[in-house]
């Protein structure tokens, strides 16, 4: 797609041009929503059957300045992560930032244009703990309790039964088996969960970069 192609907006039905920074950062992905709607959708009621009024319903779509600006509570050191796919399935993406003492060290963030919630969070939890130096410790925060006590509780007896449930097959064993792994290599490591858009300062800036995908500001 060019960026001058203009697209016609989901929402309001207005025509619209991606910006060309946005569209290059996602390549192949097409925005169903213009900006002004996209941004408003987390400030109004979903309205019935309109899938695009209640993407990430219950989310404020802040930037990353906006979430430093808006948000001062939590936990102040450790990675904070967060995935999210809207509709689930359907696009998706995940956010990790490594904070020591409110100071950001390091960030990383991605997206998929097909996907799940828990395929996200999982992919967030290993790529946020890649952003810890080896031999370091750290908590690692996950807002997502699935994903937290698949690692924490049920996946060292799914490894002994040779990744399967007594109930059948892992779902997503290619990401559960090595987070779990890259986990226990990191006994300096502590997977904790937190809640959700509770004013956790940093949750926010996690749950901002796994969104970041479907805005044109990061």
């Amino acid at each position: 797609m060019s960026e001058t192609t203009p697209l016609r907006c989901s929402s309001c039905g207005d025509t619209f041009v991606p910006s060309a920074e946005l569209l290059a950062r996602f390549p192949g992905w097409t925005p169903r929503t213009c900006t002004r709607c996209y941004r408003g959708s987390s400030r109004s009621a979903p309205r019935s059957g309109s899938r695009s009024r209640a993407r990430f319903a219950g989310e404020e779509q802040l930037t990353l300045a906006e979430v430093l600006d808006k948000y001062r509570d939590g936990p102040d050191t450790g990675v904070f992560t967060d995935g999210s796919a809207s509709p689930n399935p359907g696009p998706g993406g995940w956010g990790a930032v490594y904070v020591v003492d409110g100071e950001v060290i390091a960030t990383d963030h991605g997206s998929e244009p097909h996907t799940t919630n828990n395929r996200m969070e999982l992919t967030a939890l290993l790529r946020g703990i890649e952003l810890v130096p080896a031999g370091t410790p750290a908590t690692v925060y996950s807002d997502s309790n699935l994903a937290v006590r698949t690692v924490n509780e049920w996946a060292a007896g799914w490894a002994k039964r040779g990744w399967r449930r007594k109930t059948g097959p892992v779902e997503n064993l290619d990401l559960v088996q090595p987070l779990y792994e890259a986990v226990s290599a990191r006994p300096e490591l502590e997977l904790r969960w937190i809640k959700a858009h509770a004013g956790n300062r940093w949750n926010e800036y996690a749950d901002s970069l796994a969104t970041a995908y479907a805005r044109e500001r990061l």
